[in-house]
């Protein structure tokens, strides 16, 4: 699908069943942004966990007891509008689906959060290249050793996004995502994977593996798949996420989200 179809338009084809990829690079200039949702009983508790963790979980809109978006897509529904969706079950991931309207309940509760592909039309637009995107590829992420701050039930560790950046582009890379701490911000780690507990930077655990040329450094950023990590950890009844990279492209311009 061509990149410089409206967000909308793209939300439409998702609907439709036109579009079911991952949506790294698509609408540049609109943020995209990941989905959580959970049963009443587990919202609050997760409102927390996400206000604790700001890093990993940045809000960007909370819909109760409906499955009607208000401000990043307002009047759409949160059940068709993300091209794959996955349903976790006491922790276990039981299935990947393109629309989750049958299984909606009415008293679940919608988070979506920002998501890391804001700042990399910054990253792009100062002149630093992505690889995955290069490749057509999802983001290599990745579980940690970085805990994250725990409330109620919620309790984990972090799930990291990587990105090789030539070294002499690191520190430009930090200044540009430091400003967008909506969407992560600036990086958790750089360098060494081991220092954080990725034991082989080859074998992501989500996402898909890309080249890390001579001169280039891995630059890690809290991830937003990091309620995924989380869920399998402490294995609420029913979480509903986005897959890995199957993102909400949203209303909101990426320079709304500057901090």
């Amino acid at each position: 699908m061509a990149a410089k179809k409206s967000p909308k338009e793209v939300r439409k084809a998702i609907e439709e069943g036109l579009f079911t990829s991952q949506t790294a690079g698509m609408c540049p200039g609109y943020a995209q942004g990941n989905l959580v949702i959970l049963p009443r009983a587990y919202a609050f508790d997760f409102l927390l966990f996400a206000q604790r963790n700001p890093k990993a979980c940045p809000i960007l809109e909370v819909v109760e007891d409906g499955k009607y978006l208000s401000r990043t897509a307002k009047g759409e529904k949160v059940t068709t509008t993300i091209p794959k969706y996955r349903v976790y079950k006491n922790g276990i991931l039981t299935e990947e689906l393109d629309d989750i309207d049958h299984l909606w309940e009415d008293d679940f509760v919608t988070f979506i959060l920002g998501c890391s592909f804001t700042f990399e039309s910054a990253l792009m637009d100062a002149g630093i290249p992505l690889r995955h995107i290069e490749e057509g590829k999802n983001v290599a992420m990745y579980h940690t050793n970085i805990p994250c701050i725990p409330a109620g039930v919620f309790k984990g560790n972090t799930v990291v996004s990587m990105r090789p950046i030539k070294a002499g582009d690191v520190m430009k890379a930090v200044e540009i995502t430091a400003k967008y701490p909506s969407v992560h911000g600036a990086p958790i780690h750089i360098g060494d994977p081991s220092a954080i507990g990725i034991a082989d930077i080859q074998k992501p655990d989500f996402g898909e593996m890309v080249a890390i040329k001579e001169g280039e450094i891995p630059v890690f950023w809290a991830c937003g798949v990091t309620p995924q990590g989380v869920a399998m950890h402490v294995k609420p009844l029913l979480m509903i996420t986005h897959a890995p990279g199957h993102m909400l492209i949203t209303d909101i311009a990426n320079d709304a989200l500057k901090g």
